[in-house]
C-alpha cells in the first residue's frame, strides 16, 4: 500500500469505523478519490435534508436503475426500517413504479426516474418535487442519485 493509500484507508475507519467494503475497495486504488467520495456519502447518507424513508427510497431507485444488487442488498434492509413497504421495494425492484405512493415518494420517483433517463426533469416534476422536499430536498435528492451511480459504476466495472 503507498503512503497515500495508508492515509486514506485511515481516514476511512476514522470517518467510518471500520475497514473499506463494497465500492470502496477499489476507489483504494485512488486514494484521494476514495476519501472525498467517503465524505461525500457521509453527508448524503447521514446529513442530507431527506429523512432516512426518502434517503434509502432514492438510493433504491438509483441502484435498481443501475442494476447494482450490492447496494440493493445493502440498503433494502435500511429502507423498510426506514418506513418504506416491501410492496414498494418488489416494484421498484421489478422495474416499475410502486402504486399508493404518498405524495413525497411520488414527487421523488418521479424527479429521479427523469434524473437517471438522462438528467431533464420537466418543469413541473421539478416543481412538484421542490414543493414536496424544499430547494435542499431537491438538490440533495440529485446528490443521492449521482453519489450511487458512481458507486454502481465502480461495482459494475469491476474497477
Amino acid at each position: 500500500m503507498t503512503p497515500e493509500q495508508q492515509e486514506a484507508l485511515e481516514e476511512f475507519r476514522r470517518l467510518r469505523g471500520t475497514d473499506p467494503f463494497g465500492p470502496f475497495v477499489a476507489l483504494l486504488k485512488s486514494p484521494t478519490l476514495m476519501t472525498r467520495v467517503s465524505a461525500l456519502g457521509e453527508y448524503l447518507r447521514y446529513r442530507s435534508a431527506l429523512p432516512p424513508r426518502l434517503s434509502e427510497f432514492v438510493i433504491l431507485i438509483t441502484a435498481a436503475h443501475w442494476q447494482q444488487q450490492y447496494e440493493w442488498d445493502l440498503h433494502a434492509p435500511i429502507a423498510l426500517k426506514a418506513g418504506l413497504t416491501q410492496t414498494i421495494l418488489d416494484s421498484l425492484a421489478a422495474g416499475q413504479r410502486p402504486d399508493g405512493l404518498a405524495e413525497d415518494e411520488a414527487a421523488l420517483y418521479d424527479f429521479c426516474r427523469a434524473v437517471h433517463a438522462g438528467g431533464h426533469p420537466s418543469a413541473a416534476v421539478h416543481a412538484r418535487a421542490t414543493t414536496a422536499l424544499g430547494e435542499q430536498g431537491v438538490i440533495d435528492a440529485i446528490g443521492i442519485c449521482g453519489y450511487y451511480a458512481l458507486l454502481a459504476m465502480v461495482l459494475n466495472t469491476g474497477a
